[in-house]
């Protein structure tokens, strides 16, 4: 199994969450995030005075997958979460050693 997380544009994460859809992904988790990459930020106007925004808003989707199926999903996420510009995010992939269902003590592929 393998844990892919992906950093990536709000406004993406719709996409990103359909495209996982259909091809069979049921869960993940979304967490709000700040960062910056290479651009390290902008700079903006506001009243008269310009600033730096160094810390922008991005969002973090992770979800646990068998093995098969780590491809299709990192196809997924970079098809819909691309838009051809600095700032598309990052993908993460790595390997999960057990997973356990609280509730019912499944363990491994089943738990996921």
């Amino acid at each position: 199994m393998k844990k892919i997380e992906a950093i990536i544009k709000p406004f993406k994460l719709d996409e990103v969450k359909d495209a996982l859809h259909e091809i069979g992904l049921q869960g993940l988790t979304v967490v709000e995030a700040k960062g910056f990459g290479r651009q390290k930020g902008h700079t903006e106007l506001y009243r008269g005075a310009e600033y730096v925004v160094d810390f922008l808003p991005k969002v973090k989707v992770e979800l646990v997958v068998a093995d098969d199926l780590v491809d299709r999903a990192i196809e997924a996420i970079q098809q819909a979460a691309r838009t051809g510009r600095i700032g598309d995010g990052k993908i993460f992939v790595t390997d999960v050693h057990d997973v356990i269902r609280i509730r019912t003590g499944e363990r491994g592929e089943d738990a996921v």
